[in-house]
């Protein structure tokens, strides 16, 4: 700890509040208040607390008070995971090291003794950071390289003057060099018309996060009046643990383009507000954002890689909503995308495709009926009290990002009792 603490100071970084936007479409932004300590001329800033699955040309470094204050030269990204495979790789042309069991003849035992040997070749290191933004085909080929087929994947040493194709044991490194890191690293290299420290602004992209929202119905023995809980999911596998950290949520399809298959997102524009008993209700404000809505917690919480986070944002009583059952002939299983092949062809069809009756269960999202608030997407699940008061499960649907003054409609099976 010491060590990475006088690592950081020695290269004028240091990292203080965070604030992270979650989008649904599995990524969000990172938002970091920094100071640099920069001397006049070019500096070297190093900063490893970032998110391993940060988008290196998402990032916006910049001074708060002054954009013209320093300017960044070069950007590096070392994303590679350290591992002994990186290490050799990057002591190619170096001697090093290597545990050997040997067996000694006098005592009749085998034991570990160390020997030096010059690295020729490591074997070919693949790099899965790249297989997203050049796709499967470069995944495919640099992965045959490296096998043993190809000869690729072997190493290649020089031990008491002979080559030979294998390790001759554990390797041992004295050092990791100036250019490994164990964790994911940014590396710049900034000009500074000044010496001083700074204020900085240091946002960026990352995969690996998303949310999306649930609400609990219950309906009581009788009628369909029912009180909802809504909770929104906050996923996080970006690689980084968030502490301490403002979170906000934002609702809406924005256009992204995917690495892998570079597809348009769908675009969708909302126009609505929170009504202001929501917001006392649970502290989640929601504020319309350019053309989607922007949920901000309210309080500061510690979001850890690998977590899903629940937190409650929405709880309403005595919403009225409406049992309507629907029949079409033509209309085929809505969960088996299969049902529909070969059917076409049937002399009856149309007419009798199906004889099952679909039981919908539909709510208005409106003040006058306890709601009128954009309600993110995601699933709605229905429970209905028994005699006894219990909650039983009686069926859940998803649903899209549903504006203020439209109805939502969740598809809960088939009637029973009813046939077509």
């Amino acid at each position: 700890i010491f060590l990475l603490a006088v690592f950081f100071a020695a290269f004028g970084y240091s990292a203080e509040e965070v604030s992270v936007t979650v989008y649904n479409q599995n990524f969000g932004v990172v938002k970091q208040s920094i100071t640099l300590d920069l001397k006049k001329g070019e500096n070297q800033i190093t900063a490893s607390d970032i998110a391993r699955h940060l988008e290196q040309d998402s990032v916006i470094l910049r001074d708060k008070n002054n954009p013209k204050a320093f300017k960044i030269l070069e950007q590096n990204f070392e994303a590679d995971p350290l591992s002994e495979q990186m290490l050799l790789f990057k002591n190619e042309g170096n001697t090093i090291d290597f545990k050997v069991m040997e067996y000694d003849e006098v005592t009749k035992t085998s034991k570990e003794v160390l020997k030096k040997a010059k690295i020729i070749r490591s074997g070919y290191v693949p790099h899965p950071q790249a297989y997203g933004r050049y796709g499967s085909r470069y995944a495919m080929a640099q992965q045959a390289y490296s096998s043993d087929y190809y000869g690729g994947g072997q190493p290649i040493v020089e031990m008491d003057g002979k080559l030979v194709f294998n390790l001759p044991g554990r390797p041992v490194f004295s050092n990791l060099g100036t250019d490994s890191f164990i964790k994911p690293t940014l590396l710049w290299k900034l000009q500074s018309e000044e010496q001083g420290k700074r204020e900085a602004e240091f946002s960026y992209m990352t995969g690996g996060m998303s949310w999306d929202a649930t609400y609990n119905c219950v309906v009581p023995e009788k009628g369909d009046m029912m009180d909802i809980l809504g909770w929104v999911n906050i996923d996080n596998n970006s690689g980084r643990h968030f502490r301490n950290a403002a979170i906000k949520l934002m609702a809406g399809d924005v256009n992204k383009l995917n690495d892998q298959q570079r597809n348009d997102a769908y675009f969708m524009a909302e126009q609505s507000r929170m009504m202001s008993q929501m917001r006392e209700a649970t502290g989640v404000e929601v504020k319309e954002f350019d053309e989607f809505h922007l949920y901000s917690l309210p309080r500061k919480v510690n979001l850890l890689d690998r977590e899903n986070k629940q937190i409650e944002f929405i709880r309403a009583e005595r919403v009225t909503g409406q049992r309507t059952y629907v029949y079409d002939g033509v209309k085929f299983d809505k969960n088996n995308y299969n049902d529909e092949y070969g059917r076409k062809e049937r002399a009856d069809y149309g007419s009798k495709c199906s004889n099952k009756v679909w039981n919908i269960f539909e709510f208005k999202n409106t003040e006058e009926n306890n709601l009128g608030i954009a309600l993110p997407k995601g699933k709605v699940k229905i429970y209905r009290k028994d005699t006894g008061g219990s909650n039983e499960f009686i069926g859940e649907d998803s649903i899209d990002h549903t504006p203020k003054g439209e109805t939502v409609k969740v598809y809960l099976g088939y009637v029973f009792d009813i046939v077509g």
